[in-house]
Order: structure tokens, then C-alpha cells, then sequence
């Protein structure tokens, strides 16, 4: 049974989050708050909720390791995965200001993770962590990026189309949503335990592969979508965005909120989310500039497949 929730859990995350962002969408829609506004603060923080979910059970439950692994994995999934299989299957075109500011923010975000977590190794503590204040750092980080991004909205918008309920059926879609976000995000915490637990395998690696290529599964189908449809010229600027949403928004209210331990063992994860990260900075300037080609494409899911072979070999 705890296997079938796990399973199940993704699905009530999901949905859950799409639920809450479309039920106060439409509520925050009929006070007269602008699409802007709404695409800014309720769509973007609501989905980012299936990771913030996890990371608070995970937290609450004393699996430090699920909580950080999700991040991590999740960024890399992020940019080998999603945006290697929309590359693939079309060429994405990349903004100026996604290669100039929001790629190399990213790349500071996994820089600035390592240094909070890593106080054994720096500052020759008993135990690494990423303490409230830490936490609170990473928030400070996260207000400049959303300055940013306010910024660059009001000059290109941000997409959003926003579609209007009844009332009644926005405040059922709103409760829906949370009872649907906490229950999935309660039985993969457990199940993720479980697997670990049974079959002798880290949370962290569970944590790395199979619930974070599940909490962004929203993401991957969504880039496929544009894909085929020629228009993932912003997917770059989304997945990147969302990387730097990850780091600085989750992780820090999530340490805020309670402190998460930190395993040495995941700093060759985060090495890694900040290589592949300058990796696809530095495809922006091979062959076509500004543009993410197809052999790249297939290159960062070659290199995707080869560090889930890795996390198994490591267990």
C-alpha cells in the first residue's frame, strides 16, 4: 500500500498545486489584481509548491537528506532532462538576458548552497546544516531575483492567461488543492523512506532520482508541449527560473522553517548541478549563439542517463 501512495502521491501533488494556483488565480482575478501580479506571486509560488511539500515533510520527518536531494536533483533534472528533450525535439532560441543574468545567478545559487551547507568543511563545525540564519541569506538572495524578475516582466509579460471561476468553485478548488498538496506530499515522503528502507538504498538517491524527476514531471511535459508547437524560445528562462527558485525560495524557507542537516555525500550533487549549469552556458556560445541545438539536446540526456547510472552505482 505504501508503494501505491507513492505512486498515487505524485499525482495528488500535482494536481494539487494546479488546483490551488487556478482556484486563487481566479479569485485574486475577480479582485481586480492584474494578470502581471498574479502570474508573478500566486502561479510562480504555486508551482513551486510540489517541492516545498516534500521538503517540509521530509524536514519534519528528520530525512535532512530527501529534503536537500530534492532540490539538487530536481535542478539537474531540470536542465538534462527537460531541456535536453525539448531541444530535441526543437531548437530553443535563448533571450539575451536568460545567458547574461539568470544562468549565471543560477550558477551563484549552487555556489552560495555549497557554502551554507558545508560548515564541517569551512568552519570545522560538529555537523554541516542550513540554519535559519542561512535560510534567511538565501531569502535575501531571493527578493533581488524577484526584483529582477518584476523587472523583466513589465517589459515582456509573463504569459499568463488567467481563467475566471465562481467563486464557489475557486474556494473548492483552493481547499481541494491543499488537501491534495499535503496528502501527496505526505505518502512520497513515506514511500520514498520505505523504498530506501527496504531495498538498502540512501534517501538521497531516491531523493536525486525518482521524486525529483517526479515533482518536475509538470515541467517536462509542459517544455515537450512547446516543443512541438515551436514555441519554447522562454523554456530556457522557465527551467532556469525555476532552478533559481529552488535554491534560494524552498531551501530557504524550508531552513527557516526548521534547520536541515546536510550529508557530505550530496556535495558531488551539487558540484555537479553547478557543472552542468556553466555546461549550458557554455552551449550558447558553440555553434549557433543563443541557441540550445539538438545534438546538445541529446548530449545533456546522454549526460543525464550517465549520473543516474552513477547515483546507482553509489546507492
Amino acid at each position: 500500500m505504501t508503494y501505491i501512495l507513492f505512486i498515487v502521491g505524485f499525482y495528488f501533488l500535482i494536481k494539487g498545486a494546479s488546483w490551488l494556483v487556478d482556484g486563487a488565480s481566479s479569485i485574486a482575478k475577480k479582485f481586480n489584481v492584474s494578470d502581471l501580479m498574479i502570474g508573478l506571486t500566486i502561479v510562480s509560488f504555486g508551482t513551486s509548491a510540489p517541492e516545498l511539500i516534500v521538503n517540509l515533510f521530509a524536514s519534519f520527518q528528520g530525512s535532512s537528506d530527501l529534503a536537500v536531494a530534492n532540490i539538487v536533483g530536481s535542478n539537474i533534472s531540470n536542465i538534462l532532462l527537460i531541456l535536453g528533450v525539448a531541444a530535441v525535439i526543437y531548437p530553443l532560441a535563448v533571450r539575451k538576458g536568460t545567458i547574461t543574468k539568470e544562468i549565471p545567478l543560477s550558477l551563484l545559487a549552487a555556489v552560495v548552497l555549497w557554502f551554507m551547507a558545508n560548515d564541517a568543511m569551512i568552519d570545522k563545525a560538529g555537523q554541516s546544516a542550513l540554519t535559519r540564519i542561512d535560510g534567511s541569506v538565501l531569502l535575501m538572495f531571493f527578493v533581488i531575483f524577484l526584483y529582477y524578475t518584476f523587472g523583466i516582466a513589465k517589459v515582456e509579460g509573463t504569459g499568463e492567461e488567467i481563467k475566471e471561476h465562481k467563486n464557489w468553485k475557486a474556494i473548492l478548488m483552493i481547499l481541494a488543492g491543499m488537501t491534495g498538496l499535503a496528502l501527496g506530499g505526505k505518502w512520497i515522503v513515506d514511500g520514498a523512506i520505505e523504498i530506501a528502507q527496504r531495498f538498502g538504498m540512501s534517501e538521497a538517491m531516491i531523493g536525486l532520482t525518482i521524486v525529483a524527476i517526479g515533482t518536475s514531471l509538470p515541467e517536462l511535459a509542459a517544455s515537450a508541449v512547446a516543443a512541438f508547437r515551436h514555441k519554447a524560445d522562454i523554456a530556457i528562462g522557465n527551467v532556469v527560473g525555476s532552478n533559481i527558485f529552488n535554491v534560494f525560495w524552498i531551501l530557504g524557507i524550508s531552513s527557516i522553517i526548521k534547520p536541515i542537516y546536510f550529508s557530505p555525500m550530496l556535495n558531488f550533487d551539487i558540484y555537479f548541478m553547478a557543472v552542468v549549469t556553466v555546461i549550458l552556458l557554455a552551449f550558447m556560445f558553440i555553434g549557433r549563439r543563443n541557441v540550445l541545438q539538438r545534438w546538445q539536446g541529446a548530449s545533456l540526456i546522454g549526460l543525464y542517463v550517465a549520473y543516474i547510472i552513477y547515483l546507482v552505482i553509489r546507492g
